[in-house]
Protein backbone atom coordinates (compact mmCIF):
# COMPACT_ATOMS: atom_id res chain seq x y z
CA UNK A 1 0.00 0.00 0.00
CA UNK A 2 1.43 3.73 -0.81
CA UNK A 3 3.34 5.46 2.30
CA UNK A 4 1.39 8.38 2.98
CA UNK A 5 2.92 11.05 5.45
CA UNK A 6 1.54 13.69 7.14
CA UNK A 7 2.87 17.14 7.59
CA UNK A 8 6.37 15.71 5.87
CA UNK A 9 8.77 18.26 5.43
CA UNK A 10 10.08 18.92 1.57
CA UNK A 11 13.44 20.42 2.65
CA UNK A 12 15.52 16.92 1.25
CA UNK A 13 12.70 17.07 -1.95
CA UNK A 14 13.64 20.36 -3.81
CA UNK A 15 17.19 21.31 -4.63
CA UNK A 16 16.74 24.93 -3.27
CA UNK A 17 16.58 23.13 0.24
CA UNK A 18 13.70 25.56 1.27
CA UNK A 19 12.60 24.07 4.64
CA UNK A 20 8.83 23.79 4.07
CA UNK A 21 6.27 21.30 4.70
CA UNK A 22 3.57 19.41 3.20
CA UNK A 23 0.24 18.34 4.13
CA UNK A 24 0.56 15.24 3.39
CA UNK A 25 3.31 13.62 1.39
CA UNK A 26 2.41 10.20 -1.02
CA UNK A 27 5.25 7.95 -2.00
CA UNK A 28 3.65 6.56 -5.14
CA UNK A 29 5.34 3.57 -7.03
CA UNK A 30 2.31 1.79 -9.15
CA UNK A 31 -1.22 2.44 -10.62
CA UNK A 32 -2.86 0.73 -7.73
CA UNK A 33 -1.30 3.18 -5.30
CA UNK A 34 -2.94 6.16 -7.13
CA UNK A 35 -6.50 4.39 -7.70
CA UNK A 36 -5.86 4.20 -3.75
CA UNK A 37 -5.50 8.32 -3.14
CA UNK A 38 -8.68 8.67 -4.96
CA UNK A 39 -10.47 6.57 -3.55
CA UNK A 40 -9.61 6.56 0.10
CA UNK A 41 -6.85 8.13 0.59
CA UNK A 42 -6.71 12.28 0.53
CA UNK A 43 -6.98 12.93 -3.35
CA UNK A 44 -10.69 12.54 -2.55
CA UNK A 45 -11.19 15.45 -1.07
CA UNK A 46 -10.00 17.21 -3.60
CA UNK A 47 -7.37 18.57 -2.29
CA UNK A 48 -4.74 21.03 -4.11
CA UNK A 49 -2.12 18.47 -5.47
CA UNK A 50 1.13 18.78 -6.95
CA UNK A 51 3.95 15.99 -8.12
CA UNK A 52 7.39 16.15 -7.04
CA UNK A 53 10.26 14.09 -8.47
CA UNK A 54 13.84 15.84 -7.11
CA UNK A 55 12.42 19.05 -6.79
CA UNK A 56 15.12 20.61 -9.29
CA UNK A 57 12.78 23.06 -10.84
CA UNK A 58 10.55 24.07 -8.07
CA UNK A 59 10.88 26.58 -6.01
CA UNK A 60 8.36 26.83 -2.50
CA UNK A 61 7.54 29.71 -1.08
CA UNK A 62 4.86 28.92 1.41
CA UNK A 63 4.29 25.53 3.04
CA UNK A 64 1.67 23.00 0.72
CA UNK A 65 -1.51 23.07 2.33
CA UNK A 66 -2.89 20.20 -0.52
CA UNK A 67 -1.21 16.95 -1.20
CA UNK A 68 1.90 15.49 -2.49
CA UNK A 69 2.86 13.32 -4.81
CA UNK A 70 6.36 12.02 -5.21
CA UNK A 71 6.93 9.29 -7.62
CA UNK A 72 9.96 6.59 -6.37
CA UNK A 73 9.48 3.99 -9.36
CA UNK A 74 12.85 3.75 -10.78
CA UNK A 75 12.62 0.44 -12.76
CA UNK A 76 14.74 0.33 -16.04
CA UNK A 77 14.22 -2.42 -18.87
CA UNK A 78 14.74 -2.72 -22.74
CA UNK A 79 11.14 -3.37 -23.77
CA UNK A 80 11.92 -3.78 -27.91
CA UNK A 81 15.03 -3.02 -30.17
CA UNK A 82 15.76 -2.92 -33.60
CA UNK A 83 19.20 -2.69 -35.84
CA UNK A 84 19.24 0.74 -35.26
CA UNK A 85 17.47 1.97 -32.36
CA UNK A 86 17.16 0.26 -28.53
CA UNK A 87 13.85 1.35 -26.55
CA UNK A 88 14.23 1.96 -23.17
CA UNK A 89 11.52 2.06 -20.73
CA UNK A 90 12.26 4.03 -17.60
CA UNK A 91 9.83 4.47 -14.18
CA UNK A 92 9.36 8.29 -13.41
CA UNK A 93 10.98 8.32 -9.81
CA UNK A 94 14.64 6.67 -11.23
CA UNK A 95 17.29 9.94 -11.53
CA UNK A 96 17.73 11.29 -14.49
CA UNK A 97 21.78 11.30 -14.80
CA UNK A 98 21.47 7.17 -14.19
CA UNK A 99 19.25 7.38 -17.26
CA UNK A 100 21.81 8.73 -18.97
CA UNK A 101 24.88 6.85 -17.47
CA UNK A 102 22.96 3.26 -18.38
CA UNK A 103 22.42 4.59 -22.46
CA UNK A 104 25.77 5.51 -22.39
CA UNK A 105 27.46 2.84 -20.68
CA UNK A 106 25.22 0.31 -23.35
CA UNK A 107 26.48 2.57 -25.94
CA UNK A 108 23.21 4.00 -27.30
CA UNK A 109 22.90 7.37 -27.95
CA UNK A 110 20.79 10.50 -28.06
CA UNK A 111 20.71 12.04 -24.28
CA UNK A 112 24.57 12.19 -23.86
CA UNK A 113 24.44 15.71 -24.00
CA UNK A 114 21.89 15.88 -20.93
CA UNK A 115 24.25 14.38 -18.93
CA UNK A 116 24.17 15.60 -15.61
CA UNK A 117 20.82 17.34 -15.47
CA UNK A 118 19.20 17.17 -12.04
CA UNK A 119 15.81 15.59 -11.93
CA UNK A 120 13.99 12.81 -11.84
CA UNK A 121 12.81 10.86 -15.23
CA UNK A 122 8.87 11.65 -14.93
CA UNK A 123 10.06 15.67 -15.05
CA UNK A 124 12.16 15.17 -18.30
CA UNK A 125 8.77 15.21 -20.78
CA UNK A 126 7.15 17.83 -18.42
CA UNK A 127 9.62 20.28 -18.86
CA UNK A 128 11.22 19.59 -22.56
CA UNK A 129 14.76 19.10 -20.75
CA UNK A 130 17.44 20.18 -22.79
CA UNK A 131 20.92 21.31 -22.62
CA UNK A 132 23.85 22.01 -25.39
CA UNK A 133 21.93 21.79 -28.46
CA UNK A 134 19.80 18.70 -27.46
CA UNK A 135 16.21 18.55 -26.34
CA UNK A 136 14.50 15.75 -24.60
CA UNK A 137 11.98 15.27 -26.88
CA UNK A 138 14.08 14.48 -29.19
CA UNK A 139 14.64 10.94 -27.85
CA UNK A 140 10.90 10.19 -26.39
CA UNK A 141 9.19 7.80 -28.05
CA UNK A 142 6.08 7.46 -25.56
CA UNK A 143 4.70 8.66 -22.35
CA UNK A 144 2.99 6.27 -19.81
CA UNK A 145 0.25 7.84 -18.04
CA UNK A 146 -2.43 7.38 -15.06
CA UNK A 147 -5.29 9.18 -14.64
CA UNK A 148 -5.79 11.43 -12.17
CA UNK A 149 -10.35 10.48 -12.45
CA UNK A 150 -10.28 6.95 -12.05
CA UNK A 151 -6.48 5.42 -12.27
CA UNK A 152 -6.57 4.12 -15.69
CA UNK A 153 -3.57 3.83 -18.10
CA UNK A 154 -2.93 5.92 -21.10
CA UNK A 155 0.17 5.86 -23.34
CA UNK A 156 1.17 8.65 -25.57
CA UNK A 157 3.25 9.40 -28.76
CA UNK A 158 5.94 11.96 -28.96
CA UNK A 159 4.00 14.15 -31.26
CA UNK A 160 0.79 13.98 -28.90
CA UNK A 161 3.08 15.54 -26.39
CA UNK A 162 3.02 18.91 -27.94
CA UNK A 163 6.66 19.65 -27.01
CA UNK A 164 8.14 23.44 -26.83
CA UNK A 165 10.89 25.02 -25.47
CA UNK A 166 10.71 23.86 -22.14
CA UNK A 167 6.92 23.19 -22.35
CA UNK A 168 4.53 20.61 -22.71
CA UNK A 169 1.12 19.34 -23.03
CA UNK A 170 1.65 18.34 -19.25
CA UNK A 171 1.70 22.40 -18.04
CA UNK A 172 -1.00 22.95 -19.57
CA UNK A 173 -4.09 20.20 -21.29
CA UNK A 174 -2.99 17.62 -19.40
CA UNK A 175 -2.04 19.32 -15.82
CA UNK A 176 -2.97 17.65 -12.63
CA UNK A 177 -5.06 15.15 -15.04
CA UNK A 178 -2.18 13.22 -15.82
CA UNK A 179 0.75 11.43 -13.53
CA UNK A 180 3.69 10.24 -15.82
CA UNK A 181 3.88 6.63 -14.71
CA UNK A 182 7.13 6.39 -16.57
CA UNK A 183 8.97 7.15 -20.27
CA UNK A 184 10.14 5.52 -23.54
CA UNK A 185 12.78 6.29 -24.99
CA UNK A 186 14.05 5.68 -28.31
CA UNK A 187 17.87 5.77 -28.57
CA UNK A 188 20.36 5.25 -31.51
CA UNK A 189 22.64 2.41 -31.66
CA UNK A 190 24.66 4.05 -34.63
CA UNK A 191 24.87 7.83 -32.24
CA UNK A 192 25.60 10.97 -34.72
CA UNK A 193 27.25 13.37 -31.96
CA UNK A 194 25.91 16.69 -31.41
CA UNK A 195 28.71 18.72 -30.24
CA UNK A 196 28.61 22.03 -32.33
CA UNK A 197 28.43 24.27 -28.52
CA UNK A 198 31.70 25.74 -28.44
CA UNK A 199 32.60 24.85 -25.24
CA UNK A 200 31.70 21.13 -25.87
CA UNK A 201 34.11 21.66 -28.87
CA UNK A 202 36.85 22.79 -26.81
CA UNK A 203 36.56 20.62 -24.27
CA UNK A 204 36.68 17.26 -26.37
CA UNK A 205 40.05 18.15 -27.58
CA UNK A 206 41.20 17.72 -24.68
CA UNK A 207 40.63 14.06 -25.30
CA UNK A 208 41.61 11.48 -27.62
CA UNK A 209 38.59 10.82 -29.48
CA UNK A 210 35.10 11.98 -29.89
CA UNK A 211 32.42 9.38 -28.03
CA UNK A 212 29.47 9.02 -26.15
CA UNK A 213 31.57 8.38 -22.85
CA UNK A 214 34.11 11.66 -23.93
CA UNK A 215 31.23 13.89 -24.35
CA UNK A 216 29.61 12.85 -21.36
CA UNK A 217 33.19 13.63 -19.62
CA UNK A 218 33.03 16.35 -21.27
CA UNK A 219 29.69 17.75 -20.73
CA UNK A 220 29.98 16.68 -16.45
CA UNK A 221 33.27 18.73 -16.61
CA UNK A 222 31.69 22.05 -17.55
CA UNK A 223 28.58 21.60 -15.85
CA UNK A 224 30.81 21.37 -12.69
CA UNK A 225 32.85 24.92 -13.57
CA UNK A 226 29.63 26.37 -14.17
CA UNK A 227 26.95 25.16 -11.86
CA UNK A 228 27.21 24.55 -8.23
CA UNK A 229 26.34 21.21 -6.73
CA UNK A 230 22.33 21.74 -5.52
CA UNK A 231 24.11 19.40 -2.19
CA UNK A 232 26.66 21.60 -1.40
CA UNK A 233 24.62 24.99 -2.49
CA UNK A 234 20.79 24.77 -2.75
CA UNK A 235 19.93 25.93 -6.40
CA UNK A 236 17.93 24.50 -9.40
CA UNK A 237 19.94 25.22 -11.42
CA UNK A 238 18.72 27.79 -14.43
CA UNK A 239 16.38 29.89 -12.96
CA UNK A 240 15.03 31.52 -16.02
CA UNK A 241 14.34 30.85 -19.46
CA UNK A 242 16.33 32.33 -22.37
CA UNK A 243 14.28 34.48 -23.70
CA UNK A 244 13.11 34.45 -27.64
CA UNK A 245 12.40 37.41 -29.63
CA UNK A 246 12.14 38.01 -33.18
CA UNK A 247 15.49 38.93 -35.47
CA UNK A 248 14.10 42.77 -36.09
CA UNK A 249 14.05 43.09 -32.41
CA UNK A 250 17.60 41.46 -32.08
CA UNK A 251 18.99 44.09 -34.64
CA UNK A 252 17.90 46.95 -32.53
CA UNK A 253 19.51 45.55 -29.26
CA UNK A 254 22.63 44.55 -30.72
CA UNK A 255 23.11 47.91 -32.35
CA UNK A 256 23.46 48.67 -28.61
CA UNK A 257 24.80 45.94 -27.13
CA UNK A 258 27.12 43.96 -30.11
CA UNK A 259 28.28 41.34 -28.04
CA UNK A 260 25.08 39.89 -26.98
CA UNK A 261 25.11 36.42 -27.56
CA UNK A 262 22.00 35.09 -29.75
CA UNK A 263 21.24 31.38 -30.83
CA UNK A 264 18.90 31.20 -34.23
CA UNK A 265 15.51 29.39 -33.67
CA UNK A 266 12.82 28.34 -35.09
CA UNK A 267 10.05 30.68 -36.74
CA UNK A 268 12.20 34.12 -37.39
CA UNK A 269 13.10 34.01 -33.63
CA UNK A 270 16.79 34.25 -31.83
CA UNK A 271 17.33 32.89 -28.46
CA UNK A 272 19.29 35.31 -26.26
CA UNK A 273 21.60 34.18 -23.43
CA UNK A 274 19.67 35.10 -20.00
CA UNK A 275 22.71 34.33 -17.59
CA UNK A 276 24.65 37.46 -20.22
CA UNK A 277 21.80 39.80 -19.72
CA UNK A 278 21.89 39.36 -15.59
CA UNK A 279 25.23 39.49 -15.88
CA UNK A 280 25.31 42.62 -17.71
CA UNK A 281 23.29 44.45 -15.02
CA UNK A 282 26.04 43.86 -12.64
CA UNK A 283 24.39 40.63 -10.71
CA UNK A 284 26.56 38.29 -10.65
CA UNK A 285 27.88 37.47 -7.00
CA UNK A 286 25.45 39.49 -5.83
CA UNK A 287 23.18 38.69 -2.62
CA UNK A 288 20.38 40.34 -0.75
CA UNK A 289 21.12 42.31 2.68
CA UNK A 290 20.31 39.26 5.15
CA UNK A 291 23.32 37.07 2.74
CA UNK A 292 20.34 34.21 2.84
CA UNK A 293 20.20 33.78 -1.27
CA UNK A 294 21.72 35.54 -4.47
CA UNK A 295 23.14 34.80 -7.72
CA UNK A 296 26.25 32.21 -7.88
CA UNK A 297 29.58 34.45 -8.50
CA UNK A 298 30.07 32.26 -11.33
CA UNK A 299 26.46 32.21 -13.51
CA UNK A 300 24.39 34.80 -13.17
CA UNK A 301 21.61 32.53 -14.31
CA UNK A 302 21.85 30.44 -10.75
CA UNK A 303 19.93 31.54 -7.97
CA UNK A 304 21.27 30.40 -4.94
CA UNK A 305 20.60 29.46 -1.36
CA UNK A 306 23.29 31.14 0.25
CA UNK A 307 22.40 29.49 3.82
CA UNK A 308 18.77 29.09 5.31
CA UNK A 309 16.72 31.20 3.00
CA UNK A 310 13.42 31.03 2.44
CA UNK A 311 11.10 30.52 -0.71
CA UNK A 312 10.78 34.45 -0.47
CA UNK A 313 14.28 35.55 -0.40
CA UNK A 314 14.71 33.55 -3.17
CA UNK A 315 11.51 34.98 -5.22
CA UNK A 316 12.85 38.89 -4.07
CA UNK A 317 16.52 37.86 -5.90
CA UNK A 318 14.52 36.54 -8.80
CA UNK A 319 12.35 40.05 -8.88
CA UNK A 320 15.39 41.89 -8.65
CA UNK A 321 16.89 40.37 -11.75
CA UNK A 322 13.76 40.89 -13.58
CA UNK A 323 13.45 44.37 -12.80
CA UNK A 324 17.22 45.31 -13.75
CA UNK A 325 17.53 43.32 -16.91
CA UNK A 326 14.01 45.30 -18.48
CA UNK A 327 15.26 48.43 -17.03
CA UNK A 328 18.46 47.94 -18.96
CA UNK A 329 17.28 45.79 -22.23
CA UNK A 330 13.34 46.40 -22.00
CA UNK A 331 13.21 42.39 -22.11
CA UNK A 332 11.46 40.57 -19.88
CA UNK A 333 13.16 37.35 -17.93
CA UNK A 334 10.39 34.76 -17.86
CA UNK A 335 11.18 32.09 -14.38
CA UNK A 336 12.15 28.34 -16.31
CA UNK A 337 11.63 26.94 -12.29
CA UNK A 338 7.90 26.50 -11.22
CA UNK A 339 6.70 28.79 -8.72
CA UNK A 340 4.76 27.70 -5.45
CA UNK A 341 2.88 30.77 -3.79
Amino acid sequence: MIQILENASLKKLNTFGIDVNARYLCLYKTPDDLRYLITEGPLQRDMEMIILGSGSNQLFTVPFKGVVIHPVNDSLEVVSEDADHVYLKAGAGLEWDALVNYAVTNGWGGIENLSNIPGSVGAAPVQNIGAYGTEVKNCIHQVHLVSFSDGTLKTISQQECKFGYRDSIFKHQFKNRYLVDSVTFKLNKKPVFNIQYGAVSQELEKMEEASLQNIRKAIIEIRGQKLPCPTEIGNAGSFFKNPMVPECEVLQIKQKFPELPTYQADNGMVKLAAGWLIEQCGLKGFSLPNGKAGIHKNQALVLVNLGNATGQDILEVARIAQVKVFEKFDINLEPEVIINK
